[in-house]
């Protein structure tokens, strides 16, 4: 394959990975359970999922494959774990527009937690896109009048914090391989969900939908995503990771006339615009 066809190829792949991931808003809106029935079924959809990947990727030697990922690998599972949990918890308590920009934020995050970890300096370009990003969530937050959107709120940032985090340990060590790292936080996940979970099983229906979350947004959207990495430059790949930001307040919308709010639409613009702006910056340096 040319190197225009690679990256044509990288470019499908991970804006398949950006519109699956964009889904798990309308997902949480059309299963009528409570939180921890859902997030316990749908982490262990996932963890099943992503052990297939794991063992068809290391020829089905799951211990060898377990005993590479190392200490980072042990560190990782329950950061890995916290992203996966708040971000399905968050949906739940507040709108998916809301979820969605604290999430624009990672870039920043990431750069905050590399400057911290790993001493690798901030740009200025950065700072400045930082700033202006936490002025449009402040602009969102200081919106919130229920309890529900507070705590979603904060949720959100503790679920982008781990995210960044997970980031910043993959560059930290690059053999660190995240399939197994996720499938065990994943199980972790429904592990801590299943005390709390609902005593009765949900419908065939509900399982099915269940498994196609799972499914979908974590080991099929993970697995296109780091394919399609490997064809375009990092920052073009943000950049395209962006349509999960932008699609998943939109399929919410159509599907369920869930309004943003005047509030979070003027933080989003804020929080697009400055992510925009530094990505663009990135691209260029590449």
């Amino acid at each position: 394959m040319g190197d225009r066809g690679s990256h044509a190829y990288g470019v499908a792949l991970v804006t398949a990975a950006a519109v699956l991931w964009s889904t798990a808003g309308l997902f949480v809106r059309y299963l009528d359970l409570d939180v921890w029935t859902m997030l316990g079924w749908r982490s262990l959809f996932a963890a099943l999922a992503l052990t297939l990947v794991v063992g068809v990727r290391n020829r089905w030697r799951m211990i060898r494959a377990v005993r590479a990922m190392g200490w980072p690998g042990i560190l990782a599972v329950p950061i890995a774990a916290v992203s996966m949990g708040g971000f399905v918890v968050a949906l739940k308590l507040t709108t998916v527009a809301n979820v969605m920009i604290v999430y624009a934020t990672v870039p920043f995050l990431a750069a905050g937690v590399a400057y911290a970890w790993i001493g690798e300096r901030a740009a200025p370009r950065g700072l400045l896109a930082s700033a202006v990003a936490l002025a449009g969530i402040a602009v969102m937050a200081g919106a919130a009048t229920r309890p529900q959107d507070l705590a979603g709120n904060a949720l959100s940032l503790l679920m982008t914090l781990a995210f960044a985090i997970q980031l910043v340990m993959v560059r930290r060590f690059p053999a660190l391989a995240m399939a197994p790292v996720n499938a065990i936080a994943a199980a972790l996940c429904a592990v801590v969900c299943w005390p709390l979970m609902a005593a009765a099983i949900p419908s065939a229906h509900q399982l099915a939908v269940l498994a196609l979350f799972g499914v979908t947004t974590t080991a099929l959207a993970y697995i296109l995503f780091l394919t399609g990495g490997r064809h375009v430059p990092s920052g073009e790949a943000g950049l395209i990771g962006l349509l999960d930001v932008v699609l998943a307040p939109l399929w919410v919308w159509l599907a369920f006339a869930e309004q943003p709010g005047r509030a979070a639409l003027v933080g989003g613009a804020l929080v697009l615009a400055s992510v925009l702006w530094y990505l663009s910056g990135q691209r260029r340096r590449i």
